[in-house]
């Protein structure tokens, strides 16, 4: 297939590299100095440093361009910039099937990425989303990984995972839209809470509970929001939580670890110097928690510790000495 890949971050650039061996990729990225980095040097300083761009791979720096006589868009741009990039592709009046990767929330209305295409892109082509446990490095490596396609078109999902699955890229499709977007949204707020535990020290059992019990909230908003139970209990699901929240290689975790470590917030993400979706997806999530009269109180305690101040250390011993109810509540 002749792919459109648009943004070329960490996920993005990855995925470029895996899928060329098979498809004919084009890369995208909106700035001008990425761009030129990327061209010159054919190496992701910027995001992927460790890892050379084939030389199959065509690179972009407009959008009409890069997904001119394509098959497929493949947009892994972070939710903050979905909306936009959506308006970009419809604005060139090419009608080519979209999956997007990216995972979250949008901010202050609290609405999932599928929420966004339908506003802005239905009824021009079929389209999904792509999700599960996967780290961008060993993707690029082309170590073992598996997926979820989901899409609320059973045949596009199903067609599209069998054109893009291969050997050490395992893509498994569903229908549930819902589903997959909450567990691969959510699961970064987790993952927060799970590496200030680590960070400070408070041992595997800790860390098996936050999972846990992070799984629970998870589920509970996913179900209530039309996702099924099957679902969490999957790829996308407890999938990619136990990942997250156990590789060194997340970013939320770090966010955690350094938040553990008395940082604060704005240090952290400037440390960081990437994007760690659980940082604002736990506002939405806590959001829609309040709305719909669920219980979530690790993404409260997260919420707390981020934006009120809350001493990480008071957080999460607030938490596991809360009193005892019956487990699958």
């Amino acid at each position: 297939m002749r792919i459109a890949i648009l943004g070329a971050g960490a996920w993005g650039t990855a995925l470029a590299i895996n899928l060329c061996t098979q498809h004919q990729i084009t890369l995208w990225t909106k700035d001008p100095d990425h761009f030129t980095e990327l061209t010159t040097q054919r190496i992701n300083q910027s995001f992927l440093p460790d890892f050379n761009l084939p030389e199959s791979i065509h690179l972009s720096m407009t959008i009409e361009t890069a997904i001119e006589a394509v098959d497929l868009v493949l947009i892994v741009v972070p939710v903050a910039g979905l909306r936009e990039t959506l308006r970009a592709i419809v604005a060139t009046g090419n009608t080519v099937p979209i999956i997007w990767g990216c995972k979250g929330f949008e901010s202050k209305v609290a609405k999932l990425p599928h929420q966004i295409v339908e506003e802005e892109y239905a009824n021009i082509a079929p389209f999904g989303a792509l999700s599960g446990p996967s780290f961008a490095q060993e993707v690029a490596q082309g170590l073992p990984t598996a997926l979820t396609l989901a899409s609320r078109d059973a045949v596009f999902s199903e067609e599209m995972a069998k054109k893009l699955h291969s050997a050490r890229l395992r893509i498994y499709s569903s229908n549930d839209l819902i589903g997959v977007e909450t567990g691969g949204a959510v699961k970064n707020v987790i993952t927060i809470a799970v590496g200030i535990s680590d960070g400070m020290g408070f041992g595997y059992n800790a860390r098996a509970a936050l999972i846990t019990r992070g799984l629970k909230e998870i589920t509970r908003l996913g179900i209530k929001l039309g996702g099924r139970m099957e679902t969490f209990m999957g790829l996308s699901g407890v999938g990619d939580l136990i990942l997250t929240c156990t590789g060194d290689l997340s970013r939320n975790r770090q966010i955690g670890m350094m938040l553990a470590e008395g940082r604060s917030l704005t240090e952290s993400l400037q440390q960081l110097g990437h994007v760690a979706e659980g940082v604002y997806t736990a506002l939405e999530a806590q959001r829609l928690g309040k709305a719909l009269q669920i219980e979530m109180p690790i993404t409260q305690a997260v919420c707390k510790i981020l934006y009120e101040d809350l001493p990480a250390r008071e957080a999460v011993q607030g938490l596991l000495s809360r009193e005892p109810k019956i487990e699958y509540y």
